[in-house]
């Protein structure tokens, strides 16, 4: 077994995974590096989860290669846990514990110093750590798994929807302690499905639809790649039906229709040329409106899976 290092983060080459007849995972390769945090995207169902579950040997994967920090995963997986922080997506904890009592027992195992971080970061985020954890919300239980996360002096952390519940105050604050973590060297892996997380915090971006990774880049070239949209509108569906019908001429590396308006993503980098071919179109409703150059992540996002991003 390789000694663990900072040097090394996540490393996945063919993950794969069924359940039964249904392929859950296809094979995935994936990248995590130490110093920074990695955006895994997608709604629900589309292997997040499972591709964690994977990464840390909770769930067997049937095929493929990983490695976490330098150490290979193998047999059930407590090596690579030794050297790793797993937050699950899924929330289970046990009610009847005071929440400072919960940190002690989810952190357990860990080197001493490992529960003060802990409580550390739940004052950070303004958790009663007197209070039962029955009493709290939604949130607060993900925020008290977050900081157990969070603690342990380890060079890598793997996050499923840590910020899932929270409000965007409590999930800014949740996004600098990770931002801090990354600073220190840590490599992070975070799924999310709030672009505004992921674009402020993460350096790169893969996004994840039923299994399979349909895109991934740097945030600035997933940034570029939704700056190049243009949307246009029309009165109401049958006209951007009949636009769409004239439209297979232009520039257009991609197209797709949503309600009563047409996003191109045109070629090159500058969207004046596909803007004046459109106004070329013979016997083509006029659009009501059109916009580009400004169209965001979460149009990407729209673009991509056929629904909003929250």
């Amino acid at each position: 077994m390789v000694a663990p290092t900072s040097t090394e983060g996540i490393v996945a080459r063919g993950v794969t995974r069924r359940f039964g007849a249904k392929l859950a995972l296809e094979p995935v390769d994936l990248d995590a590096r130490p110093g920074e945090i990695t955006g895994l995207l997608g709604p629900n169902g589309s292997g997040k989860s499972t591709l964690m579950r994977c990464l840390v040997g909770i769930t067997r994967a049937d095929a493929g290669r990983v490695s976490i920090a330098g150490v290979t995963l193998a047999g059930d997986g407590l090596a690579v846990r030794k050297v790793c922080a797993y937050a699950p997506g899924e929330l289970s904890l046990f009610g009847e514990l005071r929440a400072d009592e919960h940190l002690a027992w989810l952190v357990r195992g860990r080197p001493r110093d490992t529960l003060d971080r802990a409580r550390s970061i739940a004052r950070e985020l303004e958790l009663p750590l007197a209070a039962r954890v029955r009493t709290f919300s939604h949130g607060m239980k993900r925020q008290l798994l977050f900081a157990a996360t969070m603690a342990p002096r380890v060079p890598v952390r793997i996050l499923d929807e840590a910020s899932e519940g929270l409000d965007p105050h409590r999930r800014g604050a949740l996004v600098a302690v990770l931002e801090r973590d990354a600073r220190e060297g840590t490599a992070i892996l975070l799924s999310s499905h709030h672009l505004g997380e992921v674009d402020r915090a993460c350096k790169e971006l893969v996004f994840l639809h039923r299994g399979k990774v349909i895109y991934r880049g740097s945030s600035a070239d997933v940034r570029a790649r939704a700056a190049h949209r243009v949307r246009v509108l029309f009165q109401d569906d049958a006209e951007r039906a009949r636009f769409e019908a004239r439209s297979q001429t232009l520039p257009a590396s991609r197209r797709q229709a949503q309600g009563s308006a047409l996003v191109f993503e045109y070629e090159g980098n500058d969207p004046r040329p596909f803007v004046a071919a459109l106004a070329t179109l013979p016997d083509a409703p006029a659009p009501r409106a059109l916009d580009y150059g400004e169209l965001s992540l979460e149009e990407l996002y729209r673009d991509l899976y056929g629904v909003e991003a929250c």
